[in-house]
């Protein structure tokens, strides 16, 4: 379930309520491609702007269309209750894994994020995956804070963030973490736009916005990957450079929502507000790019 590529689907909305038909759609989409698991609730998932009973009912539709491919919740909050009851509704929908960021609006010690996690593991009955998303979460992971958390019980992944650099250099980063862990917690890499080399480097998975909107095009980069197919997988990647250009620019919840509105998997405008999709030029922008790629 830790390896390959693990989609993450939008969460469309409608005046503010999950747009159910539209979320279906989407994850009957990625049971279809066969990826090798999904991650509902994640940032792609707007889990921060949505209250506990409008996630319980995510995690419910995800549990009953994910179609046999493993199925993760995020149950990031910004206390530790809050968390240990989206925990619960996670595993009573039936899922296979949660995912927990260290959430906070006070900025967080290591003591205070380690007690997070050291709590929500202990209470779990499935396996956890560390998110490490400084870009949101404004919480730099220490290696050996990752260490620490790695040896909790049911902690099974850490998603780690873009790691800069060529295919050496990211394989060194990953090496010197991977040396930190136990055996069996595996390593995926996240932001899109430098994942290949991530996956080239030693990640075991990917964690992907893009994918939850495209899993055949983003599976053919990961299989190329794993393959050793170093130039293929580049290639591949390299397609999709002016994405990847509007999610350096504008983060990739912006830019797979606007894709989702413009392709009819969502209707406009299907963030929360006060977010708003691209408009203007990028969007036109976007839309040539959509046309001509032919993304699946």
């Amino acid at each position: 379930m830790f390896t390959g590529l693990s989609a993450f689907p939008l969460t469309p909305l409608q005046h503010g309520r999950i747009d159910e038909s539209a979320f279906t759609r989407l994850m009957e989409r990625l049971a279809v491609a066969g990826v090798d698991s999904i991650c509902v609730l994640g940032s792609t998932g707007n889990y921060a702007y949505l209250n506990r009973d409008a996630r319980r009912r995510v995690a419910e539709l995800a549990a009953q269309h994910a179609g046999g491919v493993p199925l993760m919740v995020g149950i990031a909050a910004l206390n530790t209750s809050e968390v240990l009851a989206l925990a619960e509704d996670a595993q009573q929908a039936g899922v296979g894994a949660v995912l927990l960021a260290p959430m906070s609006y006070q900025p967080l010690t290591a003591d205070e994020v380690f007690g997070l996690y050291e709590t929500v593991s202990g209470a779990l009955s499935v396996p956890l995956v560390v998110y490490d998303n400084p870009a949101t979460t404004h919480f730099e992971f220490s290696d050996e804070l990752h260490a620490s958390i790695a040896r909790l019980p049911n902690v099974c992944s850490i998603k780690i963030p873009p790691v800069l650099g060529d295919i050496a250099t990211v394989h060194a980063r990953v090496e010197r973490l991977r040396a930190l862990l136990p055996p069996h917690v595996t390593l995926g890499i996240s932001g899109d736009a430098t994942a290949v080399t991530g996956l080239l480097g030693g990640c075991d998975a990917w964690y992907s916005a893009l994918g939850g909107l495209f899993p055949t095009t983003l599976l053919d980069i990961t299989r190329a990957a794993q393959a050793g197919d170093c130039s293929t997988a580049i290639q591949l990647s390299g397609r999709l450079e002016l994405i990847w250009a509007l999610f350096r620019r504008h983060g990739s919840l912006r830019v797979v929502a606007t894709a989702a509105e413009l392709l009819g998997h969502a209707e406009e405008p299907c963030l929360p507000a006060p977010l708003k999709t691209l408009r203007d030029a990028e969007r036109r922008q976007l839309a040539a790019a959509l046309q001509d790629l032919q993304l699946k």
